[in-house]
């Protein structure tokens, strides 16, 4: 593994964001599995929030799916990163009012927040929507 992995991996621990992710795949009954580049990825997660195909906490993707694809791991893997830049916990307010933006300026929760756009919105098969103020008004 490089050791930009083992550092995200070894941050991730130390922030508490896997412990987290550990402890919410327990509860969700999800299978752990290791996953490439230090990931662990946890299937049948049985939870229906968040509304997402994955979601990941710390090092931790959790998914309902029995499998998941190279672009959306990748996408997921890009979100570990992100954990670990935004020292574990604090990225929990800081995606939900990135998540709220995007909600105000598109009407979608992922197509303008900045987690979802530099994990990769087409890797993570999110739509790229409109600002609502760019839109065409279609004639009634």
């Amino acid at each position: 593994m490089e050791r930009r992995f083992r550092l995200r991996r070894a941050v991730n621990y130390v922030n508490l964001a896997t412990p987290l992710g550990l402890l919410i795949a327990a509860v969700g009954g999800a299978e752990r599995r290791p996953g490439p580049d230090g990931l662990i990825l946890a299937y049948g997660y049985r939870y229906r929030f968040p509304i997402a195909g994955a979601f990941t906490v710390g090092n931790v993707v959790l998914t309902r799916a029995p499998a998941l694809n190279e672009r959306l791991v990748r996408h997921e893997a890009r979100h570990a990163t992100q954990w670990a830049w935004c020292a574990g916990l604090p990225m929990l307010p800081l995606y939900l009012l990135a998540m709220l933006a995007s909600v105000l300026v598109c009407g979608h929760q992922a197509s303008y927040n900045v987690f979802e756009r530099l994990a990769g919105l087409d890797d993570g098969g999110y739509p790229r929507a409109a600002l609502w103020w760019r839109r065409r008004r279609t004639s009634r």
